[in-house]
């Protein structure tokens, strides 16, 4: 295990000087960007290492996974972040642990989050997830700028969620600082309306930089920290 943690650590290390010098070039403060680790398909033994390392943030894809990792890791006070494509019927289980839903594309999900919440007894921080492909293709999930107005109202009018700001994922195909280029427009068409949702969730390993340049607060890395995902079992 010493081996193991040695290697997440120094990942860590690698990864957190790459935030810190993106800032810088940015003209941000170092501090400025917080970093989400993604542990989809780790075991929890690294969620520990990560914990132990000082990361208080952690990303899961995949609701069954999530909610078993939050479960045996409630001890260690993690903020868990949701982050994959999720389903109504699965969305108040997911809101029974997610601190942060990153991933609300569509009103459908709305309601179960907000029962969820309910439930459970606490708030819930939700994202809203911006598509930044091209009309018509269908490579990445994602609500159409258009449709995010009413989407961000119904979330404010929810009982026990907090509209916190918007997550994206690069397209496919294109320079992704062009696309977060797009999204930070986005971004501040929002804040406008909602001064509150500041978070701007975007970047992952390979493009974390250029997110932070168009302004990202979060960035969501998994490889970069853990090394290659295992095969699914």
């Amino acid at each position: 295990m010493s081996g193991r943690r040695e290697e997440i650590a120094a990942n860590l290390d690698a990864v957190r000087r790459r935030i810190r010098d993106a800032c810088t070039e940015a003209g941000r403060p170092e501090d400025d960007v917080a970093l989400v680790v993604v542990t989809k398909f780790f075991p929890v033994s690294d969620v520990r290492i990560l914990a132990d390392l000082g990361v208080t943030d952690v990303g899961e894809n995949r609701h069954q996974e999530a909610e078993a990792k939050a479960a045996e890791c409630a001890d260690l006070g993690l903020r868990w972040h949701f982050i994959g494509g999720l389903q109504s019927n699965k969305a108040a289980a997911v809101a029974a642990y997610a601190d942060v839903v990153e991933s609300v594309d569509r009103a459908k999900l709305v309601g179960p989050l907000s029962r969820g919440a309910r439930a459970r007894g606490a708030e819930v921080d939700v994202l809203l997830q911006v598509g930044l492909d091209p009309p018509g293709s269908d490579h990445r999930s994602g609500a159409a700028p258009a449709d995010l107005p009413d989407l961000a109202r119904r979330v404010v009018e929810a009982d026990l969620l907090r509209l916190r700001g918007l997550m994206a994922v690069a397209p496919l195909g294109e320079d992704p600082r062009t696309a977060f280029a797009r999204l930070a427009d986005v971004h501040r068409e929002l804040v406008r309306e909602h001064p509150g949702a500041t978070v701007l969730s975007a970047g992952m390993s390979g493009d974390l930089e250029e997110a932070i340049a168009c302004g990202a607060t979060h960035v969501r890395v998994g490889s970069a920290v853990l090394g290659q995902r295992p095969a699914v079992q």
